[in-house]
């Protein structure tokens, strides 16, 4: 088949511990620029900070030297370009060494809409002799003054680290010296650190920042002298030389300034902003991520994940499935349909088995055809799982394909998505493969700690380049993926949300955001409190109906890993649970406000609460748990957003009983109330 054109040319240019501490900082920033002029001008505010003769917001060391003293004598470029991205303005920026050397461009967007600007920094030797050494790559290097005394305030969050508190908020008051640095764990963006923060600086004001790698990035956070804070962001390692016509990107980095009653103006605008874009599109329009259920997920022992399915067992489950109304918009195949997985006779299982990418004939003769017809037949959609980045030594592709194996001594190989020509035959892989065998949303997991792979492979004096080269494949193939399949999803992993940031949330979701204990509710509700702040389009998973459970799980997206052969569940619990996520799930993509403050929300003994508002309207829902050691009855929240001086009608969706508040009531302390531990509340409200 022909390739899609931004593949070739990808193709072409591959071709030529949370970690966080407060420490005191002297270091100057860049580039300075300053708050107050809010709300901001991101057309002016591009040009001034990008302008000619300007020292621009991001640095780097070549050749031993800094940039803003190198920049000052290259070759400069400025030009307005169209963007693909409607709302969007857009422009390029061009350093040039004189003579032909080391050409830098800066792409820079702003959305006047969300008064956000980001930008990306890419690098080419245009000389015909290697580059000097090119280091400490800084994308965002600019010191913002705010107006006011007050203290800079950072709110951040966890990434995952498979627990209770994965996406825990936290609230650092940085004072003048002060600094908070981050960076993620194992090559993976969102593992222990988190790559999406909210900065406030004076009061009713601030700025939500975001990182694009799916690697390793850093950002440095320091509040500096005279009502400053210093923003540096980047990709934490690298040093390297560039051979002739070498080029390569780095990190992306967006900054969106906003104003408002308090922070979760930000929180807010950011999530409308990353549904506006940076979410994958399909007919024009940003992506709904599914509501699924899988094929009954957990048989006996040693069967694991789907190792012991079968297509006759599969389409039977479909029919089941349809027998009692509970059709989903997606059925998911997870892990164990290819061969080898069920080998239990020599201990093999999913995990060990990755690699052998050819459909187990055995189980599924005709392939998954059959299966994926039953599931269109049904009107839903399939979902298949790989995992083809990891690869077990001994399977086909390492056997078929030494070569594009990248070794560090453990159990597995990483597939060297930095090839260009395994690259190619990667995408073609495993495009066919969906395409052969009808299925129409594509799930990529990574289990994995892959940094290990990039450092001992990397060549001397070129530390960081296969970091670099893999995530540019990466971005590749999931970029092919989506052109060749118009209507295709791509649901991103990485055991279980570890590779969350900017990139990866504009062509994936992570319908399955941590690998914690499935199923225990208390878990989901505290992942569900932190992540909304920043995205909206994530999910997780349900297996049981009772409200606490069930609840626990809303948002966007859901799997229901009903089990529809026990005779203990209930089909009609079932059907009044898909029929309160669809009702509850379009408020998800609207403004979302945590009603239980910031502390530690992962103990036994307290309550949780959330708000939902759709501001066009003035409707929404309240969500609270009272949890099992909890001892009180009674919860006390002030709600947000709401019209002070309208009435509401508050409506409980389990009683029916419906009250009247004004808003002002409602904002100043409304009463939660609960007669049960482990129990919840789920309560609409509508403007009267």
């Amino acid at each position: 088949m022909n390739k899609p054109m931004f593949l070739r040319g990808a193709l072409l240019t591959l071709g030529l511990c949370l970690s966080l501490a407060l420490v005191p900082r002297t270091v100057r920033a860049q580039a300075a620029c300053t708050m107050a002029d809010a709300p901001v001008d991101v057309t002016r505010w591009i040009e001034t900070r990008f302008g000619k003769g300007k020292t621009p917001p991001f640095s780097f060391v070549y050749d031993g030297r800094p940039s803003q003293e190198l920049l000052k004598k290259w070759k400069y470029s400025a030009r307005r370009i169209a963007s693909a991205d409607e709302g969007a303005v857009e422009y390029l920026y061009t350093y040039s060494q004189k003579p032909a050397g080391l050409t830098v461009e800066c792409r820079v967007k702003g959305f006047p809409e969300f008064q956000a600007v980001e930008w990306v920094l890419s690098f080419r030797n245009e000389s015909s002799e290697n580059s000097a050494t090119l280091e400490r790559i800084r994308v965002s290097d600019l010191d913002m003054k705010y107006p006011g005394e007050k203290d800079v305030i950072l709110h951040y969050a966890n990434g995952t680290h498979v627990s209770k508190a994965d996406f825990h908020q936290h609230t650092r008051v940085l004072a003048p010296g002060d600094s908070l640095y981050m960076a993620p764990e194992g090559g993976r963006s969102s593992q222990i650190a988190f790559p999406f923060f909210n900065i406030e600086t004076s009061p009713g004001q601030g700025v939500v920042g975001a990182i694009g790698w799916s690697g390793t990035w850093f950002a440095d956070i320091a509040a500096t002298p005279k009502h400053g804070v210093r923003v540096v962001s980047g990709m934490k390692t690298l040093e390297t030389y560039l051979r002739p016509d070498e080029a390569i990107r780095t990190p992306s980095v967006c900054l969106l300034f906003w104003r408002g009653e308090n922070r979760f103006a930000g929180h807010n605008m950011f999530r409308r902003f990353m549904l506006a874009h940076h979410t994958h599109r399909i007919d024009g329009k940003p992506t709904v991520y599914p509501v699924s259920t899988s094929f009954n997920y957990g048989d006996p022992h040693p069967c694991n994940e789907y190792t012991c399915l079968t297509a006759d067992y599969a389409i039977a489950l479909i029919r089941r499935y349809k027998q009692f109304d509970l059709v989903p918009e997606v059925f998911w195949l997870d892990a164990g349909w290819y061969e080898q997985a069920s080998d239990y006779k020599n201990h093999k299982n999913w995990a060990n088995t990755v690699g052998n990418w050819t459909v187990d004939k055995e189980r599924f003769p005709e392939g998954l055809k059959p299966v994926s017809d039953e599931v269109h037949k049904a009107g839903a959609k399939f979902m298949v799982w790989f995992e083809p980045e990891r690869v077990i030594k001994g399977t086909q592709w390492a056997v078929e394909h030494p070569e594009w194996m990248l070794d560090a001594g453990t159990d597995a190989f990483l597939f060297d998505l930095g090839n260009p020509q395994a690259l190619e035959w990667f995408c073609d892989r495993i495009g066919d493969m969906l395409e052969e065998n009808g299925i129409d949303y594509y799930r990529q997991d990574f289990n994995m700690d892959v940094d290990q792979f990039w450092s001992k492979n990397d060549e001397p004096g070129r530390r960081g380049i296969r970091e670099i080269r893999h995530i540019e494949g990466l971005y590749a193939f999931w970029d092919y993926l989506l052109e060749r399949f118009p209507g295709l999803l791509v649901d991103n992993c990485a055991s279980g949300g570890r590779r969350i940031d900017l990139e990866s949330c504009s062509r994936s979701a992570p319908l399955w955001r941590t690998d914690y204990q499935y199923g225990e509710p208390v878990g989901y509700q505290c992942h569900t409190y932190g992540l909304n702040l920043y995205l909206p389009l994530h999910g997780t998973g349900v297996h049981r109906t009772d409200p606490f459970t069930f609840r626990s799980s809303l948002g966007t997206s859901v799997i229901f890993n009903w089990k529809v052969t026990d005779g203990a569940n209930s089909f009609f619990d079932m059907q009044r649970r898909m029929a309160e996520f669809n009702e509850v799930r379009p408020y998800f993509y609207e403004d979302y406000y945590p009603l239980s403050g910031e502390g530690d929300m992962t103990q036994p003994n307290i309550w949780l609460a959330y708000q939902l508002l759709r501001p066009s309207d003035g409707s929404g829902y309240v969500v609270a748990f009272r949890r099992e050691a909890c001892p009180d009855a009674e919860y006390t929240v002030c709600l947000q957003g709401l019209d002070k001086d309208r009435t509401y009608e508050i409506e409980n969706r389990d009683t029916g009983e419906k009250t009247e508040y004004t808003g002002r009531q409602l904002t100043e302390g409304f009463v939660l109330k609960l007669d049960e531990p482990r129990s919840s509340l789920l309560l609409k409200y509508v403007l009267k």
